[in-house]
């Protein structure tokens, strides 16, 4: 238990400051097999004085914009809107201030750290302003007194990652446009049509404008600026998801794959952007999403062909994660992760017939591991982009990204000014590297899982090894670093999908090869969506 000793203040705290639970969120509720996903089109909107959004209906259709007014809800009809952000003056400064617990590359990472805390006794929620954190939930640290306690208590306790940001106002940027001569400043704005499709750009004549079906509403987030929130349903959401994360050329069983992928990850995720109060976004850090604007007849089919259909295990909906190229071999969660490890996401031999048997050449061996990065053939993805590739990078350059690295994260040592050496020291049965260490001038630092990927500029995976550069005068230059595989490698590989889709393979089969022991089952209303 965390701070034993201070525990029970905080629970008077708590009592003092109870948060509010609504009726609706204590029923039960049928849950929808084509919900409706809030997904974060635009992000941090107002970020910039010079942000704008230009909203536009189709040709001989209307936008309708709802938003509240000092007496009543108002609408407006217009064909075209732009928001653009101005400053309001606060009548007084305003303290803006949270609980940094910690910073990650992944939310897979942040969420587990999440947990941690919580076993300690916090409560807790996670955020990306950038990257993902974990910060002290706000709704129960919500004084100055407490975060402050809270931050003391932390250091008592060895806790030295951990901080307070704070932020005096005395200004807040606020959305607005003009419609019939007329000013509006709102925070809040619902936008519909009567044809349920909406174009959004952020510059004029923009020529490759979003095209988004459902409705648009622009919201506030938790860092003080603004996201416009797609409302649109599942299937809906799926047609502006698969033909950009794996195209809409593959063979018609790898479209289907990375269809019934993209579906339960995104029921999977519903949560993981509780504190901005919709559920995902529209980039890599979920799933890239681009609404209507590229629809293809081949993707369609492929989500009317697996519609309803997810990928469980024991029941449940997986972690149905997927990535560009492996580089031969696919990596257990917890190469990547930290956490409970999932039994379906094992690494697997990328290739249809048995060329390396990891149970007797485990590729943890350094010898063992760069025999099998001289491999070329037999793979899924051989020939493919990305399957092999080699970066040389200098001491200095790798150097300044580091600082940059240990910066963002509120990490020791960041004012280091040379690195001396870069080991690999821990690799897993998968060959993915697991620990790093580099030798600077200060410390040795040590590097994890993702985390490398973050730290250090050259890799796109973590499938690799490094030899040493020397100068003319055999002085250490830098290192090249050898590997193969584009993403974490954990789950499905895109590019190898093709392969055995070509081979003749069924979505099925692909989909149990890159996640053994699970099974494809209609989507029913028992099955719990979210985390």
């Amino acid at each position: 238990m965390l701070f034993p000793k201070t525990l029970l203040s905080l629970f008077y705290f708590i009592l003092l400051f109870p948060t509010s639970t609504s009726a609706e969120e204590q029923q039960p509720q049928a849950q929808n097999t084509n919900p409706t996903l809030k997904i974060g089109v635009v992000q941090h909107f107002g970020q910039k004085p010079t942000d704008q959004l230009i909203l536009k209906a189709q040709p001989g259709d209307h936008l309708t914009l709802k938003f509240p007014s000092p007496q009543e809800n108002k609408q407006l009809h217009t064909e075209t809107v732009i928001l653009k952000i101005g400053v309001q003056p606060l009548p007084e400064p305003e303290v803006e201030e949270r609980v940094v617990l910690s910073t990650h590359r992944s939310y897979e990472n942040a969420e587990e750290d999440a947990q941690k805390w919580r076993s300690l006794g916090l409560e807790v929620e996670l955020a990306q302003p950038d990257r993902w954190q974990v910060w002290a939930k706000r709704s129960v640290y919500n004084t100055p007194l407490l975060r402050r306690w809270l931050i003391d208590s932390l250091q008592a306790q060895g806790h030295k990652i951990p901080r307070l940001e704070t932020q005096v106002l005395t200004q807040k940027p606020i959305p607005y446009w003009t419609a019939a001569g007329y000013r509006y400043n709102r925070n809040q704005l619902e936008i519909t049509t009567p044809q349920n499709v909406i174009q959004v750009s952020q510059k004029p004549n923009d020529p490759q404008p979003l095209v988004y079906g459902g409705s648009l509403q622009l919201q506030p987030d938790a860092y003080g600026t603004y996201t416009l929130v797609n409302n649109v349903p599942l299937e809906t959401y799926l047609r502006g998801v698969v033909p950009h994360e794996i195209g809409a050329w593959p063979p018609d069983a790898s479209i289907e794959a990375q269809a019934v992928l993209a579906r339960t990850y995104a029921l999977r995720n519903l949560r993981r952007f509780e504190a901005d109060n919709y559920h995902l976004c529209a980039n890599t850090d979920c799933q890239v999403y681009k609404g209507l604007t590229e629809v293809y007849p081949s993707t369609d089919q492929a989500i009317n062909v697996t519609k309803g259909l997810v990928l469980t295990y024991n029941n449940q909906l997986t972690d149905a994660v997927y990535f560009s190229t492996s580089g031969g071999v696919t990596a257990n969660y917890n190469d990547i992760w930290n956490g409970e490890p999932r039994p379906y996401l094992k690494g697997v031999i990328d290739a249809p017939n048995k060329i390396w048997d990891l149970s007797q050449q485990n590729l943890a061996s350094e010898p063992n591991f760069r025999r099998f990065m001289n491999l070329q053939k037999g793979f899924n993805e051989t020939g493919e982009f990305d399957f092999r590739w080699r970066e040389e990078t200098t001491l200095e350059s790798m150097a300044a990204h580091l600082r940059l690295y240990l910066k963002r994260r509120n990490l020791p040592h960041s004012n280091f000014n040379t690195i001396q050496k870069v080991e690999i020291v821990e690799r897993s049965p998968t060959g993915r590297v697991l620990k790093m260490t580099v030798t600077t001038d200060q410390a040795v630092l040590e590097i994890s899982k993702d985390e490398i990927q973050s730290a250090f500029l050259p890799p796109i995976s973590t499938l690799f090894y490094i030899d040493p550069v020397f100068n003319p005068n055999k002085t250490l230059k830098g290192y090249v670093f050898v590997g193969g595989g584009f993403g974490h490698g954990v789950g499905m590989s895109q590019t190898g999908s093709y392969n055995l889709a070509k081979l003749g393979w069924s979505n099925e089969q692909i989909l149990r090869f890159y996640f053994p022991g699970t099974q494809l089952q209609p989507l029913n209303s028992v099955m719990p969506f979210g985390n």
